[in-house]
């Protein structure tokens, strides 16, 4: 296994950036090739959070959060891989703002619990997954619907309110990637170890 070094003298190994850059390409199909535009306050529904909670329950925390921050930066530089075909730096400042800001965030926290629960049974996984998952999940909802309320100029509470709506199916999400996860590390049991 190739590695690089960096700075600080720690390494990165191609598989390390390999992962990273896949899971990004998954949030980014997952933003695009999804979006429904029946959202509420004109943010689209997607499937870009099953990616992101993906990345971070199948990747752990760091290289969750580099695989999220990857897929930010691609697309603030230009390429349309943000929910519908968006991309560009105004996207950041734009009614999905808050959202975007949350994101790496979410597969950072997500992360930190699967690798508590790392090398227990798939249930156990499963469980911490959707416990982190909750907790990441309350965090996009409430600096989304801040930054929708910054956007448009309507009162937070209000706001928060109305973006109530997308939690119901974000759970579904974070179920789904929680069995996901499980399933992945179940398989390759030595894959959160090699990113620490």
């Amino acid at each position: 296994m190739t590695s690089t070094a960096s700075s600080r003298g720690t390494t990165v190994s191609t598989t390390d950036l390999a992962l990273i850059a896949t899971f990004a390409a998954l949030i980014a199909v997952c933003a695009v090739s999804t979006a429904l535009p029946f959202g509420v306050n004109g943010v689209p529904v997607t499937l870009q959070l099953f990616a992101i909670f993906l990345a971070g329950a199948v990747l752990g925390a760091k290289r969750g959060f580099f695989a999220v921050v990857l897929y930010l930066v691609v697309g603030a530089a230009g390429l349309p891989i943000f929910a519908g075909g968006s991309s560009g730096i105004a996207q950041f400042s734009g009614v999905t703002g808050g959202y975007l800001f949350a994101f790496p965030f979410a597969a950072l926290i997500v992360g930190l619990a699967v690798e508590r629960a790392h090398r227990r049974n798939v249930a156990v996984t499963a469980g911490v997954v959707i416990a982190g998952g909750i907790v990441a999940e309350t965090l996009v909802w409430l600096v989304g619907a801040t930054g929708i309320s910054l956007y448009a100029d309507t009162p937070l509470w209000a706001t928060i309110k109305s973006s109530f709506a997308y939690v119901p199916a974000d759970l579904a999400k974070l179920a789904a990637a929680a069995v996901v996860a499980a399933a992945v590390h179940r398989a390759f049991p030595a894959l959160l170890t090699r990113g620490r």
